[in-house]
Formats: C-alpha cells, sequence, structure tokens
C-alpha cells in the first residue's frame, strides 16, 4: 500500500532536519559531511554560482539546495522507510540516504552512490 502523502512531506522533513542537525559532527563524518567537502571539491565553481550565488559557498549552505530524488522501501514497501537526497540537475551519482527506523525514528544518515 502506498504511502499517505502527507506522511511522505512529514518524513522528508524530518530526513531534512536531521541532516542539518547532523552536519558537521563526529557521527555524521560518512554522510552529509563527507556529501557536501566531496562535491564542494568536485564540482564546478560555476555550478555553485548557478544554484548558491558563490563559486565556493559555506559548505553548510549546500544543504539548502538539496532535493529529494526517492524514498522507497519499508513495511510491506510502503516507500517510506529510506529517502535520498541529491543535488539539482543530476550533477552527481550521489545521495545522502536517511534510513527511518520502524517507530519512524531517524536511525542513519549516510552518502551512497
Amino acid at each position: 500500500m502506498p504511502a499517505n502523502p502527507d506522511e511522505i512531506e512529514k518524513r522528508k522533513n524530518i530526513a531534512l532536519a536531521a541532516i542539518r542537525s547532523a552536519f558537521g559532527t563526529e557521527e555524521d563524518e560518512y554522510g552529509a559531511t563527507l556529501f557536501v567537502s566531496h562535491h564542494l571539491d568536485e564540482i564546478e565553481e560555476t555550478y555553485w554560482q548557478k544554484h548558491l550565488g558563490a563559486a565556493r559557498p559555506e559548505p553548510s549552505r549546500v544543504l539548502d539546495i538539496l532535493e529529494l530524488q526517492s524514498h522507497w522501501g519499508g513495511e510491506e514497501d510502503d516507500g517510506i522507510e529510506t529517502f535520498d537526497f541529491t543535488l539539482p540537475e543530476g550533477i552527481t551519482n550521489y545521495v545522502i540516504s536517511v534510513h527511518f527506523d520502524e517507530s519512524g525514528q531517524v536511525e542513519e544518515i549516510m552518502m551512497e552512490s
């Protein structure tokens, strides 16, 4: 049974808040922190200028342009167990993947390809 659109939006917002909260912490070494540092080093300055108005934006600003790429998995495949976020325009194959536990709490944030 597909998830309720309101539940998807709710979890998307929870996931983005968790990404922001974890960013720059020791626990987030392989999540959003790695995602941002990797992409700031690898993507052309013109991309950052177009999307954030600076050739080398503050790392935390990269989180402002994350887009939900997909959500999937879960009990009876309701699609609300894992939410994947990435940068606009298909510039990367990497995502920040946010995994929820059975009670709807964020369990893990990881960078994946």
